[in-house]
């Protein structure tokens, strides 16, 4: 029987009763079982984690405001489970409290079509964050924490953490930000068994989990992470000195599990027909056998659980009158005004949905001076702590936020590529704006200088990326992304440019009457033999080589804006197939960007043109952005020279 009659949310108990840490008792036992189940089945997971953080999770669950009818809300409690690998606990935890049926997940655990992952998913109704990879949990929970305030929620952010995992930097970067933005509302727990794959924590890699905790500014409590009482009134007391708590529960890997118990070998282990069948009569099946085999049968049936479908969180936002720009500017500064003015717009709008900036002390540089100045309270600095800045800011874009990071590329996505790609995983919408990409970045040099991002984006499934070609395209794509679903990446360098114009009128600019959309290139110039497709600011040259081809070899030659990579225009790729020869133009690596995804597309279409990529072959010189490009051949005169039918 689940524990669906036992009401634990708002704590409206002064301690719990024998009957209810009875029910409780029961409870665990038969999530133990489940879980061991799971895992038995499968044949692989982590029974050793998932039984020492069960009583956990059973607790956490019990008092959450969480549950199947409002699990889709944003206005509830949010629980982040960031060791994943215990997710046999977290799921026959989550089933005693009525979210799904037990059997169903000790069935289909880690079973293909099935939502039960080995690592927690979204698509469990109760599970807020996928994860799995350390380290990340709690960064998440504070972008929960950070959406409900800027909405004016009141609301916790519970989020369960394993000790192994304690040593990872993020955590100490998530620390310090919920510390220092007094997010007292969450509440941190950590199943603290001493144990880890290779063994023992104090001898793998000691720390003073409890000094660490203080130190950054939260208040630390020891408990019985398997005593129900302790582990209630530890959670009812928490936040209640005004800082954010961490629970830190002593507890024993593999606890109720027999031969599993206190050793690091059933940390990834499926359990023995022996020790199964033991631990599991143990905690109360009569015929284990039967049991066992009643399970594998259902777990040859139908799946008929789908779990619950997971959708981008959709802003209300008015976005306002796009700018056009006549004169030399950058598109960074387009960015920022574009955001600022759509803060303007929408700051005493009415529903409108709150916009966060997430800053990485670069506000100077990445042009999000204005916002702050507008909507300063919406302005998180979160310091020089890149990881941490891109969870949260994933997270927080889930729960009810436009949220917008903005920072150097190749802080933004090289170093927090996992990061990113856990967004994408998450559905989580947030919006990244990288505004120092490519050769662009010019005297910074090789380290600096973001010359394979779209590679990057590339390998990720679910990111859309755009990367404007001059300031007035740039300022009208902002406003698209701020009111899209999804995560979406906005691409720019430093450097000044001149805006795009034919016949004396803005190519992307108001009097052509250019509104962005995604997936689609611009054409700038006819022409029939043959044709150049440039990546955002490369257009400025790729017209430059045009014109240079038509007066000294007196060829007519097409050109393309492109300024979404990842989705290449086919209609434009067909019509530039005709005349059998395509050169591309980036500021990128050549055999990783958009010039290799056009010529995969070319083929896969049998278009039957030659292709020419043209792009970074090396790691750039510091130096001026424009010695860097002509170092690399990205000059209108180079790029005419390499246009060889």
């Amino acid at each position: 029987m689940a524990l669906t009659e036992l009401k634990l949310t708002n704590f409206p108990f002064e301690n719990l009763s024998s009957e209810h840490v009875k029910e409780l008792e029961a409870a665990a036992r038969r999530a133990r079982v489940n879980a061991l189940t799971m895992v038995k089945l499968a044949n692989s997971g982590h029974p050793g984690g998932a039984f020492s953080s069960i009583d956990m999770f059973l607790a956490v669950y019990g008092v959450a405001n969480l549950n199947l009818a409002n699990c889709n809300d944003l206005n509830r409690d949010y629980v982040v489970v960031s060791h994943g690998h215990t997710s046999a606990g977290a799921y026959a935890a989550m089933a005693e409290w009525g979210f799904f049926d037990a059997e169903e997940a000790a069935a289909h655990f880690r079973q293909i079509g099935s939502v039960f992952q080995g690592h927690v998913d979204r698509h469990v109704p109760g599970v807020d964050w996928g994860t799995g990879v350390l380290g990340q949990g709690l960064s998440a929970g504070a972008g929960f924490a950070l959406a409900a305030r800027a909405n004016n929620f009141r609301n916790r952010v519970y989020v369960l953490m394993g000790d192994g995992g304690q040593t990872k930097g993020q955590l100490a970067e998530a620390r310090r930000l919920i510390a220092h933005e007094r997010l007292h509302n969450v509440i941190a727990l950590i199943d603290y068994n001493s144990i880890q794959i290779s063994g023992r924590t104090y001898d793998v890699m000691p720390c003073n989990l409890k000094a660490l905790w203080e130190a950054d500014g939260w208040e630390v409590i020891e408990c019985d992470g398997h005593d129900f009482n302790e582990l209630y009134l530890a959670l009812k007391n928490a936040g209640a000195n005004n800082k954010p708590t961490l629970l830190l529960c002593k507890t024993l890997i593999g606890k109720c599990g027999g031969a599993m118990e206190d050793t690091p070998e059933y940390h990834g282990k499926a359990p023995s027909d022996e020790i199964y069948f033991n631990v599991i009569k143990n905690l109360g099946v009569a015929e284990p056998e039967e049991f066992l085999s009643r399970m594998k049968a259902k777990r040859n049936s139908e799946i008929k659980f789908k779990g619950r479908e997971v959708k981008y969180f959709e802003p209300d936002l008015a976005t306002g009158t796009p700018f056009d720009y006549d004169k030399v500017a950058d598109n960074r500064g387009a960015f920022g005004h574009a955001l600022a003015d759509v803060a303007a717009i929408n700051k005493y709008k009415q529903g409108s949905t709150p916009i966060l900036v997430f800053d990485c002390d670069l506000m100077p540089s990445v042009m999000t001076g204005d916002f702050k100045k507008i909507c300063q309270g919406n302005f998180i600095q979160v310091g020089i702590q890149e990881h941490n800045a891109a969870t949260v800011s994933g997270a927080a874009a889930s729960a009810g936020v436009v949220s917008v990071w903005a920072d150097f590329g190749i802080f933004g996505i090289d170093e927090v590529y996992n990061n990113q790609r856990l967004n994408a995983i998450n559905y989580a919408g947030n919006k990244t704006v990288l505004t120092h990409v490519g050769l662009d970045v010019g005297e910074d040099g090789k380290t600096h200088q973001c010359v394979d991002y779209v590679g990057l984006f590339k390998n990720m499934f679910g990111w859309k990326l755009v990367v404007p070609a001059d300031p007035s395209q740039t300022d009208r794509v902002t406003r698209w992304m701020l009111k899209t679903p999804g995560c979406i990446c906005l691409a720019v360098g430093r450097s000044k440019l001149k805006p795009l114009k034919l016949d004396d009128k803005l190519v992307f600019g108001s009097e052509n009457n250019y509104e962005f959309e995604y997936g689609k290139a611009v054409k700038l110039r006819d022409g029939n033999d043959g044709a150049i497709f440039a990546l955002g600011y490369m257009a400025g040259a790729a017209l430059e080589a045009a014109e240079i081809l038509n007066n000294k070899n007196n060829l007519n030659v097409a050109v393309w804006s492109v300024a979404c990579p990842l989705e290449p225009d086919l209609d434009a790729l067909k019509e530039a197939c005709r005349s059998k020869f395509i050169l591309t133009v980036e500021d990128h690596v050549a055999d990783t960007g958009m010039g290799a995804i056009m010529a995969l597309e070319i083929a896969r279409n049998n278009l039957g043109a030659k292709i020419k990529n043209l792009g970074v072959t090396r790691w750039g010189d510091s130096c001026a952005a424009d010695a860097a490009r002509a170092a690399m051949g990205l000059t209108a005169e180079n790029i005419a020279k390499e246009f060889v039918i």
